[in-house]
C-alpha cells in the first residue's frame, strides 16, 4: 500500500504546517468562505509547479539549483543567479522557520495557558538537538500521525458546522477581493506554494525514481497528495467562518475553530496538533535551504559537514531570534506567509525558463498548456506580489 507513497506526501506535508493553521484561521474569521478560490488557485499552482520539479528531478537526476547553474553560461549571470536563489531561500526559510517556531510556541501557548517569551528557545532547541544528531525519524512519524490526526480534525469539523454549501462554492468559482483581502491572499498562496518546496521535491524524487518510466506515479503521488492537502486547508478555512469572533490574536481563538468537534478540549487538541506541526517544519525548512545552499556552491557536503551545518544554524537562529522582539507568534507566521508569497515569482521563473529546453528535458520538456498554466501562475503571482508590497507600503 506505501510502496508508492512518495515526496508528494512530504510537499504536502511541509504546507500543512502552523502558518496554513494560522493563515485559513484568519481567513475564515475576516473574510468567511470568500478567499476560497485564492486556496483554489492556489492548489492548482502547486500541483502545476511541483509537477515541473519533479519531472525536472527524475529525467535529469539532478537538483533544480544545479540545473539553473549548469544553464547558465555566463560566469556573472551564473552568479548573479545563484545570490538570487540564496536570497530567496534565505530570506524565505528564515520567515518560514520564524513562522514554524512560533506556530509550536502557539501550541505550547494552547496547551499550558499561558504566554512565555521561553517558548521559542524550547522548541529552537528541540530542533538544534534532533538536527544535530540527525536521530529524528521515529519522532517524525510520530509527530507527522499528530498533524494528520489535527488535520482530519479540521476536516471533522467543517461536516459537523453544517456550512453554507451554496457559500462554499461561490468562495471557491467566484474570485473576490473584499477590503483590506490582498495580504492575506498573498498569504495563502505564500502558505501552500512554498518556494523551497519546489527544490526539496527536484532532489527528492531523483531518490525514489531513477528513470523515466517513474514519471506517472510520480505524477499521480503528486496530484492525490496535494489535493488532499489543499481540502484540508479549505476545511480549515471553512470551519474558522463559523467562529463568532472578530480577529484571532491567540492560540485559543484558533482552536475554537475545533470546538464543534472537541468542545473544551479543543485548545489541547490544537495546541498538540500545532505544536507537531511546527516541530516537523522546524527540521524540514533549516535542511532544505541547506541543502539549497549544498547544491549553488557545489559542496557535495554530507550531512555531518560543517558548512551543511552552518547554513541550518543560521536559519535556525534567524527563526529564533525573529520571535525575541516581543512580536505576536500569529503576526510572525503572517509575514512568513506573505514574505514565501513575494518570492515565489523569482523561483517559478527560473523553474519555468529550465522545463523549456530541450537540452534538459528533450522530449519530456513542456508542453504548449503547461507553459500557458505556468505563465499564468507567474503571472498571477508577480501581480499579487506587487499589489502587496504596495499595500505595505500604504501606495495602495
Amino acid at each position: 500500500m506505501f510502496k508508492n507513497i512518495g515526496p508528494g506526501t512530504l510537499v504536502a506535508a511541509a504546507f500543512i504546517g502552523p502558518g496554513t493553521i494560522t493563515v485559513c484561521t484568519i481567513t475564515g474569521v475576516s473574510f468567511g468562505n470568500a478567499l476560497l478560490w485564492a486556496m483554489a488557485l492556489s492548489i492548482i499552482a502547486t500541483i502545476v509547479l511541483q509537477e515541473m520539479a519533479a519531472r525536472l528531478g527524475i529525467i535529469t537526476q539532478k537538483g533544480l539549483a544545479d540545473v539553473i547553474k549548469e544553464q547558465i553560461k555566463s560566469p556573472l549571470l551564473r552568479k548573479m543567479a545563484v545570490f538570487l536563489i540564496l536570497s530567496a531561500i534565505v530570506i524565505g526559510n528564515a520567515a518560514y522557520e520564524a513562522g514554524n517556531i512560533g506556530g509550536a510556541s502557539l501550541g505550547m501557548e494552547a496547551m499550558f495557558g499561558s504566554e512565555s517569551g521561553l517558548y521559542p528557545y524550547i522548541i529552537g532547541g528541540a530542533a538544534f538537538l534532533l538536527l544535530y544528531f540527525g536521530n529524528y525519524k521515529i519522532l517524525e512519524r510520530s509527530l507527522v500521525f499528530l498533524v494528520l490526526v489535527m488535520s482530519f480534525s479540521f476536516l471533522l469539523t467543517a461536516i459537523i458546522t453544517k456550512p453554507d454549501l451554496t457559500a462554499i462554492f461561490k468562495g471557491i468559482f467566484v474570485p473576490s477581493f473584499p477590503e483590506n483581502s490582498i495580504l492575506t491572499i498573498v498569504a495563502l498562496v505564500g502558505t501552500t506554494v512554498v518556494p523551497y518546496n519546489l527544490f526539496l521535491h527536484a532532489s527528492l524524487v531523483k531518490e525514489k525514481w531513477n528513470s523515466e518510466e517513474g514519471l506517472s506515479l510520480a505524477r499521480k503521488d503528486t496530484l492525490i497528495s496535494i489535493i488532499l492537502g489543499g481540502i484540508v486547508s479549505m476545511a480549515i478555512i471553512i470551519s474558522a467562518s463559523s467562529i463568532q469572533i472578530e480577529e484571532v490574536t491567540s492560540a485559543l481563538d484558533l482552536a475554537k475553530g475545533l470546538e464543534p468537534l472537541y468542545g473544551n478540549m479543543a485548545k489541547y487538541f490544537l495546541g498538540i496538533g500545532l505544536l507537531a506541526a511546527g516541530i516537523t517544519s522546524a527540521i524540514t525548512a533549516p535542511l532544505a535551504a541547506a541543502y539549497v545552499a549544498n547544491s549553488c556552491f557545489g559542496w557535495k557536503a554530507g550531512l555531518k559537514d560543517l558548512r551543511f551545518r552552518l547554513v541550518w544554524i543560521f536559519i535556525l537562529l534567524l527563526g529564533i531570534l525573529s520571535l525575541s522582539f516581543k512580536v505576536r507568534p500569529i503576526e510572525v507566521i503572517q509575514f512568513a506567509q506573505i514574505a514565501n508569497g513575494i518570492l515565489l515569482p523569482v523561483i517559478a521563473v527560473f523553474l519555468l525558463w529550465v522545463v523549456n529546453k530541450t537540452e534538459v528535458l528533450g522530449k519530456y520538456k513542456n508542453t504548449r498548456m503547461q507553459n500557458v498554466l505556468a505563465v499564468l501562475i507567474v503571472a498571477i503571482a508577480i501581480f499579487l506580489g506587487v499589489r502587496s508590497i504596495l499595500k505595505v507600503f500604504g501606495l495602495f
